[in-house]
């Protein structure tokens, strides 16, 4: 009879660590592809900003050499992500194939100017930063003019704010949830040892004694939770780099290195945090209050 009762809740016992692993993995799963959108989007939106061009009309007296040199000078600061010049040759051949028709034959001469386009790094394009490169360039004797696309720039840094305000919103209290769903999955789980706990406390074990197999157990838990997480992870990302290989995925080692760590932290701190939260809660009650 006591075997079949062993034996019973040793089965019971298993089923309550498979729910805890399956809770704690399908959690850290949905957590981490919030992760991989929120790191992604930004990355995205860096890459959108890194397209934006601030063109510079040079004045027709600057000579090839003087070009060459302020070109790369421009090419060693740091807001520079890129330097394209054209010449005022080339710029009328463009513009000619784009209006299909060959506007020098008509004017005579060429009115338009030698440029460059600065393309910028993410961290610069906002209407504030431009604004300020805009004023520096004006005042540089090469330069005869500036342009750039200011409502698009203003517009494009709206928006991307007003993106990431919802997506960190999102990520919050999703996270928020996962904390408490591992919580509950391992609070039930230490529910069914309470009695082995207060036995203890009785005689004469030290809580941290007592805490540290227990932390321990769902620490191994949550690894095991993350491992799973993170298997179906890269079974979406495979997928997604499959379908959608603009994104660059899985060549991506700086996300993917951080989604990974993202998930093994968080499995780590979630599950020690509730264990402690858990086994601190039943080793403060009193002996009447454990049937409760």
């Amino acid at each position: 009879m006591s075997s079949k009762f062993d034996s019973y809740q040793k089965r019971r016992l298993q089923s309550s660590y498979i729910s805890v692993v399956i809770s704690i993995a399908l959690v850290l799963f949905m957590v981490g592809i919030l992760g991989l959108i929120l790191l992604k989007s930004t990355l995205v939106a860096n890459r959108v900003k890194e397209k934006v061009a601030i063109s510079l009309f040079l004045k027709d007296e600057v000579s090839r050499k003087q070009i060459n040199t302020f070109k790369a000078s421009l090419e060693k600061e740091e807001f520079a992500k890129r330097i394209i010049y054209t010449s005022k040759t080339q710029a009328a051949k463009n513009y000619s194939k784009e209006i299909g028709e060959d506007f020098l034959e008509f004017l005579g001469k060429n009115p338009l100017k030698n440029g460059i386009d600065v393309y910028l790094k993410a961290d610069y394009v906002t209407p504030e930063k431009i604004q300020e490169l805009e004023t520096r360039f004006l005042k540089n004797a090469f330069v005869a003019d500036v342009s750039y696309d200011k409502p698009l720039i203003t517009l494009l840094t709206k928006n991307i704010k007003r993106i990431s305000f919802w997506l960190l919103i999102v990520s919050g209290f999703f996270g928020l949830v996962a904390i408490i769903l591992i919580n509950s999955s391992i609070r039930l789980s230490i529910y069914s040892k309470r009695f082995n706990i207060k036995t203890m406390q009785m005689v004469g074990a030290t809580k941290s004694f007592i805490r540290k197999p227990f932390i321990w157990r769902s620490i191994k838990l949550g690894m095991i939770g993350a491992i799973l997480a993170l298997i179906g992870l890269a079974v979406v990302i495979y997928y997604l780099d499959k379908y959608a290989p603009s994104l660059e995925l899985i060549k991506d080692y700086v996300t993917l290195s951080y989604l990974v760590g993202g998930v093994i932290l968080s499995a780590f701190i979630i599950t020690w945090f509730s264990t402690f939260l858990a086994t601190q809660r039943f080793l403060n009650l009193q002996t009447d209050e454990l049937y409760y």
